[in-house]
Formats: structure tokens, sequence, C-alpha cells
């Protein structure tokens, strides 16, 4: 009986930490700091920092997000890329919290904007959003936020030059419970790739990597998968927004070759508003030439 009872105490024990933990996982956030050292960026004449964010879901650190901007400002970035996802795209759902935070930003550095499944569903279905996601664009670009939807620019850094493209897939590929296919076709369907010294792709969804990496990417930067949802040590996400279980690229840095993809374990949640041993994170990019290495 006094095993019994121990085992049960243990679990109970267990149980409450891990509670504990997915809440304080809820309340903050960690910067992850990744660098990238590429010949094709030997042209820049000292490292650019980027800041990555990406699966924001309204989600509110501080009155107006205070700390996050504290965050970003301290980071001194030369530039900052959205990944997507900053609002929930959920009919009723209110943007205001992602408005206030991202309106904020250009003041801090250029901002570049790719839209995620959230962003894309309410600009594609006006019959159930109507305008909304129309009007959050449009306040947004007066504020000088640049968005990208299947479409690039290009800029002179220093004597490189880096392209920023954003790709928009159809909402097919964010599917639940079905595995999609994307070929480099697809992805050169949306968009064209020009010559460029360095090409950085803003993906949402990371699924995809080989594709992204055949049309031609030097850098992909995606989120959506939440990290996983639940991390288990040594083996990474537990599962996809699509459930689909363990997906490759969940929330890491990862090189192939010469190609990477930086996937944001984002900054919010919605539907299961669960993290566990998966901090949301803000990330820092270093870009750096191999002569500066």
């Amino acid at each position: 009986m006094k095993a019994v009872i121990l085992v049960v105490f243990v679990l109970t024990v267990a149980a409450v930490l891990c509670l504990l933990e997915a809440y304080r996982e809820q309340q903050y956030f960690k910067v992850t700091e990744d660098v990238v050292v590429s010949r094709r960026l030997n042209g820049l004449k000292k490292e650019k920092k980027i800041v990555f964010l990406s699966d924001l879901h309204n989600k509110e650190y501080g009155a107006g997000n205070e700390r996050l901007l504290d965050a970003i400002c301290k980071a001194r970035p030369d530039l900052i890329l959205i990944g997507g996802d900053m609002l929930v795209g959920k009919k009723g759902c209110s943007f205001a919290p992602a408005l206030e935070f991202v309106s904020k930003l250009p003041a801090i550095a250029p901002v570049y904007y790719a839209c995620g499944n959230h962003e894309q569903r309410m600009k594609r279905k006006p019959e159930v959003y109507g305008e909304v996601y129309q009007g959050y664009q449009k306040q947004l670009e007066e504020c000088g936020v640049h968005f990208l939807e299947n479409s690039s620019v290009l800029l002179k850094e220093d004597d490189c030059r880096i392209q920023i493209s954003a790709l928009e897939l159809p909402l097919a590929t964010y599917t639940k419970f079905k595995k999609y296919r994307v070929t480099e076709q697809d992805v050169t369907a949306c968009i064209e790739k020009e010559a460029a010294d360095y090409e950085i792709l803003l993906a949402h969804n990371p699924v995809y990597f080989d594709a992204y990496k055949k049309w031609g990417a030097d850098l992909v930067l995606s989120g959506h998968l939440h990290g996983g949802i639940i991390r288990l040590p040594g083996i990474g996400g537990l599962i996809t927004p699509q459930a689909i279980p363990f997906p490759k690229y969940s929330g890491e840095m990862t090189t192939e070759g010469e190609q990477t993809i930086i996937v944001s374990r984002g900054l919010g949640t919605h539907t299961i508003n669960l993290r566990f041993l998966n901090e949301a994170e803000m990330i820092v990019i270093h870009l750096r030439g191999e002569k500066d290495s």
C-alpha cells in the first residue's frame, strides 16, 4: 500500500510540475541567436542582423507587447522579417493586438511581411471574413510595412545582392490529416527566381523544404508548426497542425549542403493553447560571409 501511495504521490507531483512548466511557457519567450555563414554572402562588409518573427497569433507580452518590442530594440536589427500568422484567422477575432504591435516595427528597422495560412485564409475567403484582412494590410502599409505576396524584393547590402521572396502556396497545402505534394515547379509557378547573390525565402510551411531547396533558396525562414506543440528531448516536435507526427523540421536551424532552413517555434498559440518543453521564441539571425567566420 505504501508503494502505491508513493507512486501516486510522485505521479501527482510530476503532473503538477508539468502543468506549471506549460503555464510558464505560455507567459514568456526566449531570444534564439542563429548564425548563418555562406560564401555567397562574401560581398557583405560586416554581418547583417535579421529579427525573424512568426506565429504571434495576437499574443501579448506585456501591454502593447512592450517586452517583445524591447527585445527587438536590444537586438538592433538591420531588417525585420515576418513569417506570417501574426493574427488569428477566425471569424469574429480581433486583429488589434497584431496591428498595434506590427505597426511599431518600422520605427526600428525595415519590415517585410509574408502571409501565413491565417492571413491567407482571411484574404482568400471574403465571403466569410469580408474586408477585414484588407483593412489590416492597408493600415500596416500606411505605417511603412512592406507586404510580399508571391513576390520578391532585391536589397543591395554592401557588395551583396540579397533577394527576399515570400511564398504563398494554395490553402490546400495546409489541409489536416493529409500530406500534400509540392514540387519545385509549384514554387516557380508562384515566384520566378531572379539573379541574386543570396536568396532568402519566407515560406510559412517548412514541410516542403525539399521543393524550396530545388527552387534555389539559400535560406528558408518558416514557422507554422509551433515547434511541434510538445518537444521531446533528442527527437524534436511531436506533431504538426496537420496532425502529422514527428515533423522533420519543427523548430530549429538545419543546414543541408549549402542551404539552410530556420523554423521558428513561434511566439503564440491558437486552438490548442499548449506548449511543453517548447518555449516561444524570437529569432535573431546573423548573416555572415565565409571570410568573416
